[in-house]
């Protein structure tokens, strides 16, 4: 399993350890929810008992007592007769249910329908028989209910938003610290391949002057690759850098690298680019040939046998864009993963590391401010990679 396979499953792990988290939370609470709610029925049926015990007696003790009872089983309630006229309440909003004393209104019969109708849609309703009368008790819910009912929802979503704000701050802070440390190790890099390559280039001099073979293919060769390695060094020298970019044919440097890549690889693989010549964009060299050479040996790896690879540019002369179609005819990727592969990580090869592709999607994006994207793929018929970036043609250099 590859590197962004592995820290994906644990992102899965770890998100469905979280719902069980709050399932299991969600579910207790309601269990005491559930508790509550059945004791306070309980309590609303003992008030209506003593309720109607309190008209049923004429002894002053025992009225007491159901008085003492009755208070402390208290309950928002309003009780009505079979035609919803409210008789008797308790335990509601005394500001609602009674005004000024200069007023000759003493309740706000609008606050009493609301908490009526609250109460219906919330618990059915106790019978209450009084003096041959069936009479109803409505009741809901007591603020500490209500607050527990809502509670972990609140609790949670809390947890949530702390949780998601250290991850970022943490992510923010380890991604800073993974790009000084990449930026580090790529410019020691360029430093360490500095001298080797100053040193082969005084060596192929020296072979030119000594069997004088200026025009010899071999040595030509040779020369080529250790210009390649300077261009390489330099790549890594301008990582973690903001590169200069200037005005340059992209038919003509796709066009270049394409022919030093083409003989590198298997002759069973052709290679053709094709579209307007005349299309300029602001490029840094050394660094748009590294997004082409990423596309291009993916290609390559994709293709099992013969193949072709094929680079078409377009002008979009609406948007001042110009789109560079690279498009090979192997394996395919499945629709699925047409974002996941600018991962850093993923890969589908057993040695590869899984960053050419992340690392061409930020040089187009964040040093070129263009886009790369996979257009199209077909399993089995090929894929095809988009890049657009912006038309230079218009481009007026400053003057310092």
């Amino acid at each position: 399993m590859n590197l962004y396979e592995n820290k994906r499953r644990w992102k899965y792990l770890l998100l469905i350890g979280a719902m069980v988290i709050a399932a299991t939370s969600l579910w207790y609470t309601n269990f005491l929810v559930q508790g509550i709610s059945k004791s306070e029925r309980t309590r609303a049926e003992v008030w209506s008992q003593s309720f109607k015990k309190m008209f049923e007696t004429d002894n002053q003790e025992m009225m007491d007592y159901l008085f003492t009872v009755k208070d402390s089983l208290v309950v928002p309630a309003i009780v009505t007769n079979e035609q919803d006229s409210i008789l008797v309440y308790t335990a509601l909003d005394s500001t609602k249910t009674y005004y000024k004393l200069d007023t000759d209104k003493k309740y706000d019969p609008r606050y009493f329908l609301r908490e009526l109708a609250s109460m219906k849609a919330q618990h059915e309703p106790i019978p209450l028989e009084m003096n041959g009368t069936i009479n109803y008790v409505y009741y809901k819910d007591s603020f500490l209910l209500t607050q527990l009912r809502v509670f972990p929802y609140i609790q949670l979503t809390i947890i949530s938003l702390f949780l998601m704000i250290a991850y970022l701050i943490f992510s923010s802070s380890r991604r800073r610290e993974q790009n000084q440390v990449w930026v580090g190790l790529a410019k020691e890099t360029a430093h360490q391949l500095g001298t080797p390559i100053s040193a082969l280039m005084a060596w192929i001099e020296l072979l030119k002057d000594k069997f004088d073979a200026e025009t010899d293919p071999l040595i030509l060769q040779m020369e080529n690759d250790v210009k390649r390695l300077e261009i390489v060094a330099d790549r890594f020298s301008k990582i973690g850098s903001l590169p200069i970019l200037t005005s340059h044919s992209v038919y003509d440097t796709i066009n270049d690298f394409v022919d030093y890549f083409s003989v590198r690889v298997s002759d069973k693989i052709t290679f053709e680019v094709t579209g307007d010549q005349n299309q300029e964009a602001l490029l840094n060299i050394p660094l748009f040939d590294w997004v082409i050479e990423n596309i291009l040996k993916n290609a390559v790896n994709a293709i099992e046998g013969p193949g072709k690879i094929s680079v078409n540019i377009v002008e979009n002369i609406v948007k001042e864009q110009i789109f560079v179609d690279i498009t090979d005819t192997g394996k395919g990727i499945p629709r699925s993963k047409f974002v996941t592969i600018f991962q850093p990580g993923f890969t589908t090869r057993k040695r590869g590391w899984g960053l050419g592709l992340s690392l061409t999607k930020r040089i187009i994006e964040n040093y070129h401010n263009g886009q790369i994207f996979v257009k199209e793929s077909e399993i089995g018929k090929g894929t095809t990679f988009r890049i657009i970036i912006k038309s230079s043609l218009n481009y007026v250099p400053t003057t310092s």
